[in-house]
């Protein structure tokens, strides 16, 4: 038998696409794209990496949710696929969050993981 892969596509919360469209220029007609990443290390081998960043490569996945916009890039696709990406503000400061369902642990900050 052999087993088929279905992409499943990576999600913006309210709170993520309310944070990525605040920080859009009103006067500027160039969109700020979030780019999530995923790079080896972290307490549990590899960690979240995020960056606001102008362009888009051509393998780039881009998910746009409200006039909001995602992009991932195929290597860290293949680690985030079916995640939630959130915004959240918290006593220990406000960041953007990936909920994992791919993640068998996680350390306790919530940036590194492990599959």
């Amino acid at each position: 038998m052999v087993d088929t892969f279905i992409p499943t596509s990576v999600s913006l919360t309210e709170g993520a696409i309310n944070k990525i469209l605040s920080l859009h220029d009103q006067n500027e007609p160039s969109k700020i794209n979030l780019r999530v990443y995923v790079t080896g290390g972290g307490c549990s081998g590899f960690q979240y990496g995020f960056t606001f960043d102008e362009s888009v490569d051509q393998e780039d996945t881009c998910i746009s949710k409200n006039g909001a916009q995602l992009v991932v890039d195929p290597l860290s696709m293949q680690y985030i696929a079916g995640s939630t990406i959130d915004y959240v503000e918290d006593l220990s400061g406000s960041k953007f969050i990936v909920k994992n369902p791919n993640a068998t642990t996680t350390c306790g900050c919530g940036e590194s993981f492990s599959i």
